[in-house]
């Protein structure tokens, strides 16, 4: 097992398919290898949402993280995000994310929670239950405060406590309770990462004292990305607001008025198939591919950025 360096850049992969939606494995493969050899990146995490994991099989989430495991071996560490509906499904699932390499596993929250809710003491349990079956360490990963899956700063806190946990993947979304979060988890135990993964507001949320962030947008633009964490880092705010100036129209592009997911993630395909860093933007339905208007704007933002590739 590899120790992850969590104060980097982390770009939550996505996951090439071929003309018949199967996984192109030597594509994946490829792109894991380059991605995992930018500057500046701590590890590579599969099975998230940019890599269309609710498209996916437990097998096939299993053999993602295998091939890139694989790839980037000696080269970076694994994480794997770990998606279940409960503890039973949960454990399995990371055991099998072990087994095909995983060095370390990000937990999303059961998506019955979103309608639902839950009690603390569900969540404690789920964590336990993962860290305990696997011993990897664990990723916390936050989802937006307005959703009924959000974990108050109270419960963060005594989520940072659990030794099994070593980061916190903050989506917040809602800056005074980010503020709040970051506060209640740094001082429940200061050794515990934040990784910001707003990836439609970068800038504003490295600025809130985080440590790294984890972001599916690093797989279309890991060097603006690393470059924007270094300025933060310096306190070089001019050089950011410069960073953040070439990133903003590929995020308006990409992502729009709106989240990371969904259709975002079919435009940010087409944007890294345009730039020449996948070979193909195929997604699988029910997500959809850009319209041409779509595409326009993500070959715009292309051309600002400097990310087109050169004519030979």
């Amino acid at each position: 097992m590899q120790d992850i360096n969590f104060h980097s850049v982390i770009p939550a992969i996505a996951v090439p398919f071929d003309d018949n939606l199967a996984i192109d494995r030597d594509e994946l493969a490829r792109f894991s290898r380059w991605l995992a050899g930018q500057p500046g990146i701590g590890a590579l995490m599969t099975n998230g949402h940019t890599g269309e994991v609710f498209s996916l099989t437990p097998l096939e989430r299993a053999e993602v993280t295998r091939i890139t495991a694989e790839a980037v071996r000696g080269i970076c560490p694994v994480i794997s995000s770990i998606v279940c509906e409960g503890i039973r499904e949960a454990v399995e699932q990371a055991r099998m994310a072990k087994e095909a390499g995983a060095d370390a596993l990000d937990i999303m929250p059961p998506h019955h929670w979103l309608r639902f809710g839950f009690k603390p003491e569900h969540c404690l349990e789920y964590f336990t239950a993962i860290g305990d079956a696997t011993g990897l360490p664990l990723i916390v990963h936050v989802y937006p405060a307005w959703t009924r899956a959000s974990f108050s700063s109270e419960l963060l806190a005594e989520l940072a406590r659990l030794p099994a946990v070593r980061a916190f993947k903050i989506g917040t979304r809602e800056m005074n309770k980010y503020a709040r979060d970051l506060a209640a988890i740094r001082a429940a135990d200061p050794s515990k990462a934040l990784l910001t993964c707003h990836d439609e507001y970068l800038l504003a949320s490295m600025v809130q004292d985080i440590d790294g962030a984890l972001v599916g947008f690093a797989s279309l633009v890991p060097g603006l990305i690393h470059d924007l964490l270094q300025a933060v880092r310096a306190g070089d705010l001019a050089r950011a607001i410069e960073i953040q100036g070439l990133i903003t129209p590929l995020k308006d592009a990409v992502y729009g008025a709106g989240e990371p997911t969904g259709e975002a993630h079919g435009r940010m395909k087409a944007a890294m198939a345009r730039a020449g860093i996948i070979r193909s933007a195929a997604v699988r339905p029910p997500t959809q591919g850009p319209s041409d208007a779509e595409l326009r704007a993500i070959e715009a933002a292309l051309e600002h950025a400097g990310l087109l590739p050169v004519a030979a």
